[in-house]
């Protein structure tokens, strides 16, 4: 009998020799086949595809210990292994596979979230939140499926143990239900999207800028500089009006010119303020007529629509129609009312 032939643990030397041979070799082989996808997939960085960085990353977060374990694994097959060896590098094997399957899997999500904001952000800078988000339950989901893959491996109950994680899932729900209720209040806000960051918003009597939109609260900025603070519930379940998204803004006002105004020059002012309306260029004049016999004015009541949605457009062409309407009136010679009382006095027959 040479030294080869001498047994140890249930195995030969030489069988010994051929499973370090053999595992030597896989994981030789899974270093280099690596390295060379590594290499070329850098090479294919410069490609306008985001397929080639996102194989790159996943070989790059490929583990030794995982790559160890496959190659001890396939040398494995050279020996007779004890039924609790065997047991253990199958469980030892199972749970570096999915702790392996938990890092690509979180690099596909990091992945996709990232493309999905990059898309988003120009156009809603809150995206970031909910996209961070949506990556944080994602994973959380991932991991909680391995585990419970791992247990079900490791001979745990899975049955039990799931049901007893929804009565405490239901507990644990029932204590935070605002949180959750604000959290995903915050998910409709973004897939949603009745307002973004910088929207004016009107909710009540509140009125401001949106400034972040969190995963709890909606931050918005004042016109008087303070910050007001909602949650997002209270937000769905209030009446927004978002002024940003408003295409034009309709505008009524009326003027009053006094009693003594000539019957010619009344019927002459409705044409007078349409022509002013229409010489603003950011203005679409809608209607002017001699409205009613006020108190102690003649009213005329002028609608049109400014172009432009902006506050400080509509009264920068306000501004300019009133400046406007005085000189007409000036030059035609109309007086405009304001107002007055006028006092009659009887004077009665003297006493016989």
């Amino acid at each position: 009998m040479t030294a080869l032939d001498l047994v140890y643990y249930g195995n030969t030397v030489r069988a010994w020799l051929v499973a370090a041979a053999v595992a030597a070799g896989a994981l030789a082989g899974l270093r280099v086949a690596q390295a060379v996808l590594l290499r070329r997939l850098a090479a294919a960085d410069r490609t306008p595809t985001e397929l080639d960085d996102l194989a790159a990353d996943l070989v790059r977060r490929t583990r030794p210990l995982f790559l160890l374990l496959l190659a001890l694994s396939a040398g494995a097959y050279a020996l007779e292994l004890p039924p609790r060896a065997d047991r253990l590098l199958g469980v030892a094997v199972m749970l570096t596979v999915l702790l392996q399957a938990g890092a690509w899997g979180s690099a596909f999500i990091g992945f996709f979230l990232t493309r999905q904001l990059r898309r988003q952000l120009e156009q809603d800078a809150a995206a970031a939140t909910a996209m961070a988000a949506f990556g944080f339950l994602g994973r959380l989901a991932l991991w909680t499926l391995l585990l419970v893959v791992a247990l079900s491996n490791l001979g745990v109950n899975i049955t039990a143990l799931v049901a007893g994680l929804g009565v405490g899932g239901i507990a644990v729900a029932l204590a935070v239900q605002n949180i959750l209720g604000d959290l995903f209040a915050s998910f409709t806000i973004v897939l949603d999207k009745p307002f973004v960051i910088g929207d004016f918003i009107v909710v009540g009597e509140q009125a401001g800028t949106v400034e972040h939109i969190g995963l709890k609260t909606t931050r918005v900025r004042s016109l008087s500089g303070e910050q007001i603070i909602f949650a997002n519930t209270d937000l769905l379940t209030s009446r927004v009006r978002n002024f940003k998204r408003m295409y034009e803004r309709r505008v009524v006002f009326t003027v009053g010119v006094t009693y003594q105004t000539p019957l010619e020059k009344v019927e002459a002012i409705p044409g007078m303020l349409r022509e002013i309306v229409e010489a603003r260029p950011l203005a679409r004049f809608d209607r002017a007529h001699f409205k009613a016999y006020g108190e102690f004015a003649l009213v005329f009541e002028v609608v049109y629509f400014v172009r432009d949605p902006s506050f400080n457009v509509y009264m920068d062409v306000q501004q300019a129609i009133n400046l406007e309407i005085g000189r007409r009136f000036a030059a035609e010679g109309i007086e405009f009312a304001y107002p007055t009382q006028t006092i009659y006095l009887a004077r009665g027959e003297p006493a016989g």
